[in-house]
């Protein structure tokens, strides 16, 4: 049992919320970066919003929520085309738990707050790849700047060395952190590497330190046949799903968002949940809204 979470409790996660501001909404996102809304009161109100929504849902179906900060895209690399400096990072960073850190407080149900960080490249086909001390020192910044979470999350990892990278700075900084890697249709990682043996080499690499892990920005039906039973399935502790079952290729050349089906999708995590036991964290990611958040915290409180 990853020890971040209470053992009677699912949780409640959401990571997409950039894909529905763009295309359900209407609103601009330059870079496709978040937190830049963490600087005005308009941006602050409107992550309120989400945030006190998932939690919404989460307590309506006896769960647990784990909010991510809006930073994903808050490093020093994928900032840089809209002209923030690590300085301004830092104080963006460090606003962005404050506010969720509010939004706890008003809240009676379980919430933890988790630090959300993404990969310093692409997060489908990173042009290069750091070796891992590189990862650790390049991450160690924002890591530091998020300081006050429970935990956090580093998602969208798509190769090794980076997410071993990411695990040795914040056990440095003293902080829980849990590694989410994207995953093809395929199952594996866009290097072409099996989710159990990325896993693998990265407990081995850092005697793991991990929390746990989990899989991020993939349908059920691309992962659900590499999830064996396995011993090394103990180490995974969530799924975050996109809404279609789109490659990562077409999704980026797709001019208009593919929602799937809310229902269906939420039926198809109970049923993974039913299956993997050691699964605990649920939620969405890219083409996903309130709608499958809904969809998908139903389905697991039918279930279990």
């Amino acid at each position: 049992m990853p020890p971040l979470l209470r053992p009677e409790l699912l949780y409640l996660s959401y990571v997409g919320i950039e894909t529905d501001l763009i295309f359900n909404h209407g609103i601009d996102l330059p870079e496709f970066s978040l937190y830049p809304k963490v600087e005005t009161e308009d941006g602050r109100a409107l992550l309120r919003r989400y945030a006190k929504a998932q939690i919404a849902i989460a307590t309506a179906n006896g769960m647990g929520a784990i909010l991510e900060t809006p930073t994903w895209m808050a490093n020093t690399d994928r900032a840089a085309a809209l002209g923030y400096n690590a300085e301004a990072l830092d104080r963006i960073n460090a606003k962005a738990v404050t506010l969720l850190r509010e939004d706890r407080t008003a809240s009676e149900h379980h919430v933890l707050i988790s630090g959300n960080i993404g990969p310093r490249d692409d997060a489908y086909a990173p042009s290069e790849q750091m070796d891992a001390d590189t990862a650790c020192a390049y991450h160690t910044r924002q890591i530091n700047a998020l300081r006050g979470v429970d935990m956090i999350g580093a998602f969208t990892l798509t190769y090794v060395a980076e997410a071993i990278g990411i695990a040795r700075a914040a056990q440095a900084a003293e902080t829980p952190v849990v590694l989410s890697f994207t995953v093809e249709t395929d199952g594996r990682l866009p290097d072409g590497m099996a989710l159990c043996d990325a896993m693998a080499a990265c407990d081995d690499a850092t005697d793991g330190s991990a929390a746990f892990y989990m899989i991020n920005c993939a349908h059920p039906e691309h992962f659900a046949h590499v999830l064996d039973g396995g011993a090394w399935q103990q180490r995974l502790g969530g799924i975050v799903v996109n809404a279609s079952r789109c490659s990562h290729a077409e999704l980026d050349a797709a001019t208009k968002l593919d929602a799937g089906d809310p229902k269906a999708l939420g039926v198809q995590i109970a049923a993974l949940s039913a299956d993997h036991r050691n699964l605990r964290v649920f939620g969405g990611c890219c083409g996903t809204d309130a709608r499958h958040l809904n969809a998908i915290a139903t389905a697991l409180r039918a279930e279990n």
